[in-house]
């Protein structure tokens, strides 16, 4: 086996077009993932069982189904009702939803890591529900959880090849479609590894110094 560096070459164009649709699905299913989390955890703390119940019975659902099932029933099922999206956006759309549920867990143990005394002092000075989640509850929450929050966007970056099962050209399908056509497999291959690791690693390091600042 020989290295082939004028398949590299070859092969950049390809990989810089893969590798703005996976910053481009991994920046959307994280605002899905983080804004549908918050409200998923909300609701689950509302006082009425007949929205925690529903709650509780899809996120699990959503949980418990690998995501490559979700992608697969988003593009292929639901055009059968109606409901037609691009392959990107369903991606973007299954991996905001699939990583929700688990954002969600993050929010509720930081939500329930905030003091007693935090809700005690809203309620002595007679804060409005809505005053006090947005002033004192969730400033502080949100600050508890952000390190494990950024874990699930690294997990999502490494899950975004799965968007390939729809037509996807994110790195890895780039690489792929590549290497069928020029049959070489070794360097895209190799390019979309390297590359995987020159955004994760940076990424934890960053994550590891963030939560190092947020404690003290």
């Amino acid at each position: 086996m020989t290295w082939d560096w004028g398949t590299v070459r070859a092969f950049m164009p390809h990989f810089l077009d893969g590798l703005v649709v996976t910053l481009e699905a991994l920046a959307l299913g994280s605002l899905i993932s983080f804004a549908l989390g918050l409200v998923w955890a909300l609701l689950m703390r509302t006082p009425t069982r007949w929205v925690r119940w529903p709650v509780g019975i899809v996120t699990e659902f959503v949980r418990d189904t690998p995501l490559l099932v979700q992608l697969f029933f988003l593009f292929y099922v639901l055009p059968e009702w109606g409901l037609t999206f691009s392959a990107l956006t369903t991606g973007v759309v299954a991996i905001g939803l699939h990583y929700s549920t688990y954002t969600m867990q993050v929010y509720r143990a930081g939500i329930d890591a905030v003091p007693a005394g935090q809700w005690e002092a809203a309620t002595a000075l007679s804060l409005p529900t809505r005053r006090t989640w947005t002033a004192v509850i969730l400033p502080q929450a949100i600050r508890r959880v952000v390190p494990a929050l950024g874990n699930y966007v690294i997990s999502m970056l490494k899950d975004t090849p799965m968007l390939m099962a729809i037509t996807v050209l994110e790195m890895l399908g780039q690489a792929r479609l590549f290497s069928q056509q020029h049959f070489q497999f070794t360097e895209p291959l190799t390019v979309i590894g390297v590359a995987f690791v020159l955004i994760s690693y940076p990424a934890s390091l960053l994550l590891r110094a963030l939560e190092r600042r947020l404690v003290r």
